[in-house]
């Protein structure tokens, strides 16, 4: 009989049908790994571009951002030097008599309210941009009510020289940000892209390096079943195909899968624990 009872395949016709396999698997490698070799070269310079856009994008942020943090850096102490000036000035009667809403909202005191909310607080762009334009608003102001003041109080002449520098420093700062933010944004997408091809080609590779394993190793396999086919099931890997044949027909199971078994790790819960 060329099967066994019940339908069960014989050792033979196993060896024969996993050889055919192997055959079968090491005709088509080369033709697999050409096709994957093919896009791998196709995917490769559309990776190298988008990496390189990438790379420039955020070497601009970068060199926006430092720009940025080295003209606030330089706009603070002359603000400091500002609330020194206006003690002074204030303890001269220089500004005694200031318009009410000045009194009432110094600009150094709300630049530095601002500012301290721009350096310790985790703010989002928009909130970020907020600050800034209301720090905008008030230097604006200030400049208009000084320039009154200006000629009549020579004592001020540090302090509105002093106070234009600041300003100039935080506008400049602000102009950096505002650019700093419009190229993020715009390098969004260009990152997007690049994650998808790196992705796509780490699988492309991941098949590729796969494919050239199975071939180094695809001969020897179709040599070994053949040597099973040809010698038959007394000896070597042949007689321990048969043995494991005749467990499965006797109700138990192959010794590779008993392998397999002992190898299986435990089934982690929905907790955390290992089951039982």
């Amino acid at each position: 009989m060329s099967e066994a009872e019940g339908g069960v395949p014989t050792p033979l016709k196993l060896a024969e049908s996993l050889l055919a396999r192997r055959i079968m698997l090491r005709d088509a490698l080369p033709g697999v790994i050409r096709t994957l070799q093919a896009e791998e070269e196709a995917i490769l310079p559309k990776l190298r571009r988008s990496v390189d856009s990438n790379e420039k994008s955020n070497k601009e942020v970068a060199r926006l951002k430092k720009d940025r943090n080295e003209l606030r850096d330089a706009a603070r102490p002359k603000l400091e030097r500002l609330k020194q000036l206006r003690t002074a000035i204030d303890e001269s009667g220089g500004m005694i008599t200031l318009e009410p809403k000045w009194a009432k909202e110094r600009l150094e005191e709300k630049i530095t309210e601002i500012e301290n909310k721009i350096e310790t607080q985790a703010l989002d762009h928009k909130a970020e941009g907020s600050l800034i334009a209301a720090r905008s608003q008030l230097l604006k102001e200030n400049e208009m009510w000084l320039q009154t003041r200006k000629e009549s109080n020579p004592s001020m002449v540090e302090y509105i020289a002093t106070r234009k520098e600041m300003s100039s420093l935080f506008k400049k700062a602000d102009r950096k940000h505002a650019a700093m933010v419009e190229l993020s944004e715009k390098g969004r997408p260009t990152y997007a892209k690049r994650i998808t091809l790196e992705q796509e080609h780490k699988e492309i590779r991941k098949q590729l390096d796969r494919a050239m394993e199975l071939e180094t190793q695809s001969e020897a396999s179709v040599k070994y079943w053949e040597e099973v086919v040809k010698n038959g099931f007394k000896k070597g890997a042949g007689h321990d195909l048969l043995q494991n044949s005749r467990m499965v027909e006797e109700g138990g199971i192959a010794s590779f899968a008993t392998k397999a078994k002992k190898r299986k790790p435990p089934k982690k819960s929905a907790k955390g624990g290992e089951e039982e």
